[in-house]
């Protein structure tokens, strides 16, 4: 079993404005629809990071760009498709989540030197 964090500053803000809206009942429906994608998603990554519904692979270009292996794993798919990036650490047994973004392969070649993702937290 991993511990899941998340980045820093991006994704930690993106996913206590989430559990926020949630425990103040003000979730859009996109937003409610996105938080039990992404908490499935994120409790499947804990147990097994190559579960096979995260269809999870190694993205060489941002491993490249960011210094350190890089995991896209599916969110959803379809006319919303996103998926989310993370990478293993920072300590032994944690996944750190570093971003979500729409499918990159529905937009023009380039999309992964464009995506920015949050720092491992220290």
């Amino acid at each position: 079993m991993y511990t899941i964090r998340m980045g820093v500053p991006e994704m930690k803000a993106f996913w206590n404005s989430l559990l926020e809206k949630r425990k103040a009942n003000t979730l859009k429906p996109e937003e409610h629809e996105l938080f039990n994608r992404f908490g499935k998603a994120i409790t499947n990554l804990s147990a097994n990071p190559k579960h096979p519904g995260l269809k999870t692979h190694a993205i060489e270009p941002l491993s490249k760009k960011y210094g350190m292996k890089i995991w896209q794993s599916y969110l959803d798919q379809g006319k919303t498709a996103r998926r989310f990036y993370w990478a293993y650490g920072p300590n032994r047994k944690e996944i750190t989540i570093l971003g979500i973004e729409p499918h990159p392969e529905d937009k023009k070649r380039g999309t992964y030197a464009r995506i920015k993702l949050s720092e491992l937290p220290d």
